[in-house]
């Protein structure tokens, strides 16, 4: 029997429900499934109770993870690459959180290849991050913004474009009659209802989603017909503390809904099929997962035209969503990012994106969120993204090796000089 090929992950820990995290455990599970890989994955970005490695099921010894704190250090990538001899070292999320490891680059190139899944958010091009991007062996881009920056940034690396994906067979559409029968209370089940499912951090503009969200309730006198359910934990540190802003606006959860509990990934299809439309007006968005697993339900969108959610809202046969056309843009950063823009989008837009899904009707809702289904199940379904991952990775282990088989690489070398 061949020996099977070992690849090393660093992420968000691939059992967490982080969009990241999620986006791991499919591309592990993939290569799992082959038969031919096994996986030891470093699991990072969550508190952990426990730091004894675990094997998971039902894959044994052929899938491992080690809770870290962060993503991981040097010390343990080099006690790994000692001890565990991995084919392929593979990493995904900002690449902020990986200068450490591209900083001992001509340790681990020499004996295995680095593939990044790259998370970027939006333009201008990060020429920051080319010496980083030069670092990796194949960068794998999530949206079609991202593989471009990459083009642009670091033309000779070699790339691929394979975004996100969501199990269709999991995210279905449902009855949404019998489902808001068997999950809301009586008085709130004939409602007009937007889901928020997302970070309370301060670019995903939950604060001004609740302000906006007032406004437009009484603009139209909604206040008893419509209702906004936001699915994440109020006082988040790194966000706002939007049951303040619920309190200082005057509103009750028969307005605003926090949904607090941590609920079980099995449970998410009814929170997306219970309402009319996902909102998210990020000011910069990767891909926005939370989006696509709505669309795959059949509940159309309201989003910021930024970054991968452009993807999402747009598709072949046309709108599956009402689009956010940013009305201007703001230019960030911070010691590590220098600079990146932010889409901003108006209230003004936000109010017609709202009157359009409210007032257009079940019949016009519906048509969306079906046209947007077939764009998820077209373009963004398992089996596409479980194939490009397996020959990517098949073909980069074959064509770069490992160890004793490594091409592909050349480390650079001093020469005393007499």
């Amino acid at each position: 029997m061949s020996k099977k090929i070992k690849v090393l992950t660093l992420s968000d820990h691939p059992l967490s429900p982080s969009g990241v995290g999620t986006q791991t455990r499919y591309v592990i599970e993939a290569l799992l499934k082959t038969g031919r890989y096994e996986v030891l994955s470093l699991g990072g970005a969550i508190k952990h109770q426990d730091y004894a490695p675990k094997k998971v099921d039902p894959y044994g010894d052929d899938w491992r993870i080690i809770p870290v704190d962060g993503y991981g250090t040097p010390e343990m990538i080099r006690s790994i690459l000692r001890n565990e001899k991995p084919d392929i070292l593979w990493m995904m999320t900002d690449p902020r959180f990986y200068e450490w490891l591209w900083a001992i680059e001509n340790e681990i190139r020499p004996l295995c290849p680095i593939v990044y899944y790259h998370v970027w958010d939006n333009f201008p091009a990060p020429h920051f991050n080319k010496k980083f991007y030069e670092s990796n062996d194949h960068i794998v881009s999530i949206s079609k913004l991202t593989d471009e920056i990459v083009r642009q940034v670091a033309p000779d690396v070699p790339r691929t474009y394979i975004p996100h994906a969501v199990n269709g067979d999991f995210f279905v559409p449902m009855d949404k009659a019998k489902v808001r029968e068997q999950s809301l209370p009586e008085e709130d089940r004939n409602k007009f209802i937007a889901f928020w499912n997302n970070r309370n951090a301060r670019r995903k503009q939950s604060g001004t989603l609740v302000w906006w969200w007032k406004e437009w309730l009484d603009k139209n006198d909604l206040h008893d017909k419509a209702q906004l359910i936001m699915h994440k934990e109020p006082k988040d540190p790194h966000g706002q503390d939007l049951t303040h802003i619920v309190d200082h606006l005057g509103l009750n959860k028969r307005q605003v809904l926090f949904s607090t509990q941590k609920v079980a990934i099995e449970q998410m299809p009814t929170f997306y099929n219970i309402a009319d439309v996902t909102i998210n007006i990020s000011d910069a968005e990767g891909f926005g997962l939370a989006t696509l697993e709505s669309l795959s339900c059949g509940t159309p969108i309201i989003a910021t035209m930024t970054g991968g959610l452009q993807e999402q809202v747009m598709g072949a046969e046309g709108e599956n969503g009402i689009p956010l056309y940013p009305t201007s843009k703001a230019i960030i950063g911070s010691q590590q990012v220098p600079y990146i823009y932010e889409d901003r989008v108006s209230k003004k837009s936000f109010f017609s994106a709202l009157d359009k899904m409210y007032f257009g009707g079940e019949e016009y809702r519906k048509e969306l969120g079906d046209r947007g289904r077939r764009h998820v199940l077209r373009n963004y379904n398992f089996d596409n993204f479980n194939s490009k991952w397996i020959r990517l990775m098949d073909s980069i282990h074959e064509e770069n090796g490992s160890w004793g088989t490594r091409t592909n690489y050349s480390s650079i070398t001093f020469k005393e000089v007499a």
